[in-house]
């Protein structure tokens, strides 16, 4: 434990009664661990490295060292450089396609899924009755196993069968069937909706948790000054949610601009490459392709788009911090 020296000092009147008091700040010397509970640290803390060294690192080094390689399977591959990143930017149409694709991804799905959950946060958070029941209900997008609620939403955008083309025509919405899984831009839509329906609940549980932390007294002035619920949504709510908003998008658009399954079981990257997501090319690239090396390069392209967004959140959680 810390050692905590104090010294006293009482001056006395004349009289000889205490008349002042002084007390110094205590002085807290270092406290510096033993030599066997800092080897316990290590021998605790081995498990989690080494199971990030087998299951991270040791992927990510070894799929590094393939992009610089033309390696296929069954062929151990040349050392080639960066010509497999160099022919992707500069040469494939198909891969300049799914930059494309996986940005237009990443702004829909992100965007529509900040927009929806603190509009679904703000009604629950304005609820006097039936809040656990809502949240309960709010939850089962994301409780349901990925693969089965992506067949779902498969079987409802089904040219043949679809439910949502039966009741846009039946409300005279449309005056014909949509196209969801055959049109580019009816196919980008689709998997936007899906990722959204995915992960709305994770936005508006986040979002409701900052809401709650919001002093109750913050309001209550603001609304003494005359303040209606916009201003004080704009003034008191948007910037004290400002951190959690930051990080809940940085989350969202690194699991969003990895996103696999959804892609994959609706429509494998087509019609004509239009949906392919950076995941789903390196399959289609790698494992039915056969050419390992250009696959992994496609997958390595992620990270430093990943890295700058990261940096560019992270910088505006902090201002949103200090501000706050």
């Amino acid at each position: 434990m810390p050692k905590i020296e104090a010294d006293v000092t009482i001056p006395e009147s004349p009289g000889g009664i205490a008349a002042e008091t002084s007390l110094r700040a205590p002085r807290i010397s270092p406290w510096k661990p033993r030599a066997g509970e800092e080897r316990l640290a290590y021998v605790l803390l081995a498990p989690a490295v080494l199971l990030l060294a087998s299951l991270i690192a040791y992927p990510f080094l070894t799929s590094l060292y393939m992009s610089l390689t033309d390696r296929r399977i069954a062929m151990p591959g040349r050392f080639v450089g960066l010509r497999n990143f160099s022919e992707l930017l500069l040469e494939d149409e198909i891969f300049q396609q799914t930059l494309w694709n996986s940005g237009l991804y990443v702004v829909g799905a992100v965007g529509l899924k900040t927009v929806t959950g603190l509009a679904a946060a703000l009604l629950l958070h304005g609820m006097t009755r039936g809040r656990p029941v809502f949240q309960a209900l709010l939850m089962l997008p994301w409780v349901v196993p990925a693969s089965l609620s992506v067949l779902a939403w498969w079987w409802m955008f089904d040219p043949m069968s679809s439910v949502i083309n039966w009741v846009l025509v039946n409300l005279g919405i449309i005056s014909r069937p949509i196209r969801w899984l055959s049109d580019p831009f009816w196919a980008r839509s689709a998997i936007v909706i899906t990722n959204v329906w995915r992960g709305l609940p994770f936005f508006a549980l986040c979002f409701l948790a900052g809401l709650v932390s919001i002093p109750r007294e913050l309001y209550e002035a603001a609304e003494s000054d005359g303040a209606g619920p916009m201003a004080s949504f704009w003034h008191i709510t948007l910037p004290l949610l400002r951190p959690m908003l930051g990080i809940v998008i940085l989350y969202s658009v690194v699991m969003t601009i990895a996103d696999f399954e959804i892609v994959f079981l609706l429509t494998r990257g087509g019609p004509r490459n239009s949906t392919h997501l950076l995941g789903t090319l390196a399959y289609h690239v790698g494992l039915s392709g056969g050419r390992l090396g250009e696959a992994a390069a496609i997958s390595l392209f992620i990270f430093p788009v990943l890295a700058v967004v990261a940096y560019f959140m992270l910088r505006a959680v902090r201002h949103g911090a200090e501000v706050s």
